[in-house]
């Protein structure tokens, strides 16, 4: 079933460092917005046409249970250099008072219910959906650890927040002489012995997720849960894309896909629809069951064990231009 698409009113906008805003979002008529557990995002739609995606960063007391309603959602939104025109258009365009559609959250980077401990290392703005989860965590008095890794004290969103989650959260700043109260954190010697239980969770940019995830190579399979702002930059030049057929398993139908074409958008071109949100598979909203075939998964959501048996249709294809076989509600 597709996401609905609510309409929100920007109750404040809240500066939090130099390039850092908070936007706080509300029902435009005082009611009460869909709940959401720690992990989740939403897809906000952007004066100019963009279409971005946005973690929540707050846990709020009524947002525990997914059935429950809660009275705001708050982005926290750093305006990129490069920007392709998302930050650029929440920054400059949008004001408190103003109305957004944006659609209901989901949550594809969830905690692992099973963890007796949660180490959470949030690099940048990465720290918008631990920070949820921390406050999760602390509400439920579950066991975490919670670092931050930021350029300076000055650039550290959300100070309040993480204020309030003490003693657990620690903090590593780069600048030479970093404030009173941070550490010197190795990612390497803390990864290094992973107890048992523990779930790491990583978010930040693109380096920092890659020097983690180098560390993290021995911990256990499925322990390790991330989530990227954009995919990663391919090491070499891809190869060429082949076109593949889709199969969609009791349905009897064949979808011929195009070396130039995704299998999102063959789907779409027949009137089928898969919900997508980045577009790029980074989110896994697009991720449907794997029944057969040979795939060349091409996402950067799914762990190891799950790509056996999902695949995320936005971006993955069949190897050398074969089958697979898919369900889709």
């Amino acid at each position: 079933m597709l996401d609905r698409t609510l309409t929100v009113r920007v109750a404040r906008i809240r500066p939090m460092t130099a390039d850092v805003s908070a936007f706080e979002l509300v029902h435009p008529w005082g009611g009460t917005l869909p709940g959401y557990r720690a992990g989740a995002h939403i897809d906000v739609h952007l004066p100019g046409g963009f279409t971005r995606q946005y973690s929540l960063a707050g846990a709020e007391p009524r947002a525990a249970g997914a059935a429950q309603g809660c009275t705001r959602y708050v982005i926290g939104v750093k305006r990129e250099v490069a920007s392709r025109g998302g930050s650029a258009s929440l920054h400059q365009r949008v004001r408190a008072g103003d109305l957004l559609a944006i659609s209901t959250p989901r949550n594809t980077f969830p905690l692992h219910p099973g963890a007796t401990h949660h180490l959470l290392l949030a690099g940048g703005i990465g720290l918008t959906p631990l920070l949820a989860m921390a406050e999760q965590l602390q509400r439920e008095g579950a066991a975490f650890t919670l670092c931050v890794f930021a350029r300076s004290r000055a650039q550290l969103a959300f100070a309040d927040e993480l204020a309030a989650l003490a003693p657990q959260v620690h903090f590593h700043f780069d600048e030479p002489g970093a404030a009173a109260g941070a550490q010197q954190l190795d990612i390497p010697a803390l990864l290094r012995h992973p107890a048992p239980g523990t779930h790491l969770y990583l978010c930040g940019p693109g380096g920092f997720m890659q020097a983690a995830l180098d560390a993290a190579k021995h911990w256990p399979e499925g322990s390790v849960h991330l989530e990227y702002f954009a995919p990663p930059t391919p090491d070499g030049a891809a190869g060429r894309d082949e076109p593949f057929i889709l199969v969609i398993a009791g349905r009897d139908i064949e979808v011929p896909v195009a070396a130039d074409q995704s299998a999102v958008d063959a789907l779409h071109d027949l009137g089928i629809d898969v919900p997508t949100s980045c577009s790029q598979g980074v989110c896994g909203t697009c991720a449907v069951p794997l029944v057969g075939g040979h795939p060349d998964h091409r996402d950067h959501c799914l762990t190891a064990t799950e790509r056996r048996s999902r695949i995320a249709l936005c971006c993955s294809r069949a190897q050398a231009g074969g089958r697979i076989v898919v369900e889709i509600g």
